[in-house]
């Protein structure tokens, strides 16, 4: 399983002050993934702020 802290959709919610996922997923979704039935993530997209930058040379 990845680790969520270097996810893109892990980002810090200052209103609550705590950081979380912000990928809309539905309640089924939710349930599968509670459950361990994946065995990653399957919202999981590496955070990579350098990309644009690969993108342009």
């Amino acid at each position: 399983m990845q680790n969520c802290d270097d996810c893109i959709y892990y980002v810090y919610d200052e209103e609550y002050d705590e950081y979380g996922c912000t990928v809309n997923m539905d309640e089924d979704d939710y349930a599968r993934l509670l459950q361990g039935l994946h065995r990653s993530c399957p919202y999981y997209r590496h955070e990579d702020e350098y990309q644009v930058v690969r993108h342009q040379m």
